[in-house]
C-alpha cells in the first residue's frame, strides 16, 4: 500500500470552505491577468484531486517541473492573502496589525500626525482587548514618531509613553514568565507524567517555585492572570493534587466569565480551561458537578454567540466526547457508553489528518477501558493494539505503560493466555527501558505471572492477597496514580466476589453519593 503524501499546499486547499474558495476565485479573478495563470490551473486542479499526486499535475501540462516548487509557493500565498481578507478570519489582532501597518504607512510619508492618530486609537483598543504586546509596539512606534514631530510640544507626552512602556513592558515580561513556565510544565506531563516518587516531587517544586515570578494580584490584567492559574494547574496536576486542579481550573474559566468580551476573543482557551476543570471534577468523582460543568461547556458551544472554525470543531469534538466518556467511569455505566464509541469513531475518521496522534491514542485508551469494564476483553485488546503499535507516540509514556498493563489482565480475562509469557516478557521490558516499573506495576507483573501455577481452586484466595497488597497504595501520594489509569483495585473485587467489574463502580458510586449527602 503506498503511502498517502501529505503536500502543505493540498492539505491547505482542502481545508477550505466553500466559500473560502469562491472569494479566493473572485480575489485572483480582481486582475485580468491571473485568469488564465498557472496559479489558478493548479488551485483548481488539485481542488479537485483526492491526492496530491505530483506526477498527476505535470502529466496535466499545468506546469513543468522546473517552475512547480515556485507555482505551489506563490499560490499558498495568495490563498493566505485571501484568507487574511475575509471576514470570518478577521480577528482583534489582525485589526490591530493592520492598524499598525497604516500607521508605519503614513510615517514613512511624513504625515505623522495622522499617524499618532491613528496609533493612539489602536493602543486604547489593544489594551482593552487584553493585547498588550501589540500595544507595547505601538508605543514604541509612537515613541519615535514624538522624537520627529518638532511641531508639537512632547513634555507630558513623553512622560505618559515612557510610563506606558514600563507599565506593558512589565506585564508582558510577567505574562511571558508565567507563559513559559506553563508550557515547560505541559511539556513534562506529557512526557512523562505525574511525579512518581518523593525526589520528583521535590524536583518539580524547586522547578514551579525557582520560575514563578514575583508579581502584585491586583496590577494582572485578564491575559496574566490567566497564565498564573495555566501554570497553578499544570503544577497541581503534576502532583496529583487535584483538588487544587479544580481550584486553578474553577478560577480559570470564572476569570472568562469575569471578562466576558474574552470568550469570543479567546475560545480557545476558554474551552482548555472548561476541558481542565472536567478533568479535574472527573478525578474527585463528583458526577453531579460534572454533569453541571459539562452542560455549561455544551450549552456555550452550542450558541450563536460563540465563534466557529475548524480549530475550534476539533477542540469541541475532543473534549466534548472524551468527558461523555468520563461520565460513564464516574458511575459504571460502561455499556452506554460503549454505544456512543461508534459514531465518535466515524467522526474521528473524518478528522484523522487534524487531529494530533497523542488525543487519538487517550481515544483509543477510553474506549478499551470502556470494554474491559463491560466484559467484551477482546474489544478492549483491539484498541490497546491501536496503541502499543503506534510508533509515532512520543509523548504520555504513561498512556503507554498502561496501555500494555492493561492488555495483560485484558488477555488474562479473555482466555489468550496462550503467549502469555512473551507479553509478560515483552511489558516487562518496556517498562524498565521507561524506567516506570512501580510496585502496581510489579506486582500485577508478578501476580499474573504467578497465575500459571495455581490450581483453580486457589484462584480466588490469590485475588483476595493482591486486592490486600494493592490496596496500601490506593491513597499513596505517587503508587495512586496507577489506579487513574485503571481501577484494578475494583477489577479484584470483581473477581473476588464474582461479579461484572460495572457492578463494583456503580456500588462504589452510589455509597459515594451517599456520603456526600450526608456530609452536606
Amino acid at each position: 500500500m503506498t503511502k498517502e503524501v501529505k503536500d502543505h499546499l493540498f492539505l491547505l486547499i482542502k481545508s477550505l470552505t466553500k466559500s473560502e474558495k469562491r472569494q479566493f476565485k473572485l480575489f485572483v479573478g480582481r486582475l485580468d491577468i491571473n485568469q488564465d495563470s498557472k496559479f489558478l490551473h493548479l488551485f483548481n486542479f488539485l481542488d479537485k484531486a483526492k491526492t496530491y499526486d505530483e506526477a498527476a499535475i505535470l502529466n496535466n501540462g499545468i506546469i513543468k517541473k522546473q517552475q512547480l516548487a515556485n507555482v505551489k509557493a506563490h499560490l499558498y500565498k495568495q490563498i493566505l492573502i485571501s484568507l487574511k481578507l475575509n471576514p470570518s478570519h478577521q480577528n482583534v489582532r489582525l485589526q490591530i496589525r493592520e492598524q499598525l501597518d497604516f500607521a508605519s504607512i503614513l510615517y514613512h510619508k511624513g504625515l505623522y500626525k495622522q499617524s499618532l492618530r491613528i496609533l493612539d486609537k489602536s493602543k486604547e483598543f489593544a489594551i482593552k482587548n487584553e493585547e498588550k504586546n501589540l500595544a507595547y509596539e505601538i508605543v514604541e512606534l509612537e515613541k519615535i514618531i514624538e522624537s520627529q514631530y518638532i511641531t508639537r510640544s512632547i513634555s507630558n507626552r513623553a512622560e505618559d509613553l515612557t510610563r506606558q512602556a514600563e507599565e506593558l513592558s512589565t506585564l508582558n515580561i510577567t505574562a511571558s514568565k508565567l507563559s513559559n513556565l506553563s508550557l515547560q510544565l505541559y511539556g513534562i506531563i506529557l512526557k512523562s507524567g505525574y511525579v512518581k516518587n518523593e525526589s520528583e516531587r521535590n524536583e518539580i517544586t524547586t522547578f514551579f517555585e525557582d520560575r514563578l515570578p514575583k508579581y502584585d494580584f491586583k496590577l494582572l490584567g485578564f491575559r496574566e492572570k490567566l497564565w498564573l492559574y495555566n501554570a497553578h494547574l499544570w503544577f497541581s496536576f503534576l502532583l496529583q493534587d487535584f483538588k487544587n486542579c479544580y481550584r486553578f481550573a474553577s478560577k480559570w474559566v470564572n476569570l472568562f466569565y469575569e471578562y466576558p468580551r474574552m470568550i469570543s476573543l479567546n475560545p480557545v482557551f476558554f474551552l482548555k480551561g472548561n476541558n481542565y476543570l472536567l478533568e479535574s471534577i472527573f478525578f474527585l468523582r463528583k458526577k453531579e458537578r460534572f454533569i453541571e460543568a459539562y452542560t455549561n461547556l455544551k450549552g456555550q458551544l452550542e450558541s450563536s454567540s460563540f465563534p466557529t472554525n475548524e480549530n475550534i470543531k476539533i477542540l469541541s469534538f475532543i473534549y466534548l466526547n472524551t468527558h461523555s466518556i468520563n461520565m460513564h467511569f464516574i458511575d459504571g455505566s460502561f455499556n452506554q457508553g460503549i454505544d456512543k464509541i461508534p459514531k465518535i469513531e466515524e467522526e474521528l475518521r473524518h478528522l484523522s489528518s487534524k487531529i494530533d496522534t497523542h488525543y487519538k491514542m487517550v481515544l483509543y485508551y477510553k474506549f478499551a477501558c470502556l470494554h474491559f469494564g463491560a466484559g467484551n476483553n477482546r474489544e478492549c485488546i483491539r484498541y490497546l493494539q491501536k496503541i502499543i503499535s503506534t510508533k509515532s507516540l512520543k509523548a504520555r509514556e504513561d498512556l503507554m505503560c498502561f496501555a500494555r498493563i492493561l492488555n495483560l489482565v485484558a488477555h488474562y480475562e479473555a482466555g489468550l493466555d496462550f503467549h502469555l509469557d512473551s507479553l509478560l516478557k515483552s511489558t516487562y521490558r518496556f517498562l524498565i527501558k521507561m524506567n516506570d516499573l512501580h510496585e502496581v506495576q510489579k506486582e500485577m507483573i508478578k501476580f499474573i505471572k504467578g497465575l500459571q501455577d495455581i490450581y483453580p481452586g486457589q484462584v480466588k484466595a490469590a485475588f483476595s492477597e493482591l486486592h490486600q497488597r494493592l490496596k496500601q497504595y490506593e491513597d499513596h501520594p505517587f503508587e495512586r496514580r496507577a489506579f487513574l489509569y485503571l481501577d484494578i483495585i475494583s477489577w479484584l473485587e470483581s473477581k473476588i466476589e464474582n461479579v461484572p467489574v460495572g457492578v463494583i463502580f456503580k456500588r462504589k458510586f452510589l455509597e459515594q453519593s451517599r456520603g456526600t449527602l450526608k456530609d452536606r
